[in-house]
């Protein structure tokens, strides 16, 4: 169990490092769990404390969301006062990331149907 906590933090630590000194537009944490996911690919296996940690913490993954819902009840007379804006930015980034998908989709699906 300490060898998979270790090696998720370790690569945590290594996301932070790319984040702070690479790539600063994406979080650290972020960078960590898609190199953590490449290691695992490129493994071909998910290594037994890694699987018992990653599972420890997806049974208290909801508790995580709690410092978030205090934040929106605490800032709920601010929320209503910008409710329009918040709502135009909601529906605005759903129609981009459909747009986007759809049109990456496309271009995958052309770029496959090339390949003999």
């Amino acid at each position: 169990m300490i060898d998979g906590l270790v090696r998720i933090l370790v690569f945590q630590g290594i996301g932070e490092i790319v984040a702070k000194f690479i790539v600063p537009l994406v979080p650290g944490p972020v960078i960590g769990l898609v190199l953590l996911l490449a290691y695992l690919a490129w493994r071909g296996s998910v290594p037994e404390g890694v699987e018992l940690v990653s599972a420890g913490f997806m049974r208290y993954l909801g508790v995580l969301f709690v410092p978030a819902a205090v934040g929106v009840v605490l800032f709920w007379p601010h929320l209503q006062q910008q409710a329009l804006a918040i709502a135009i930015a909601l529906v605005g980034s759903v129609v981009a990331t459909v747009a986007v998908a759809a049109l990456a989709a496309k271009l995958l699906s052309r770029s496959g149907s090339d390949a003999p």
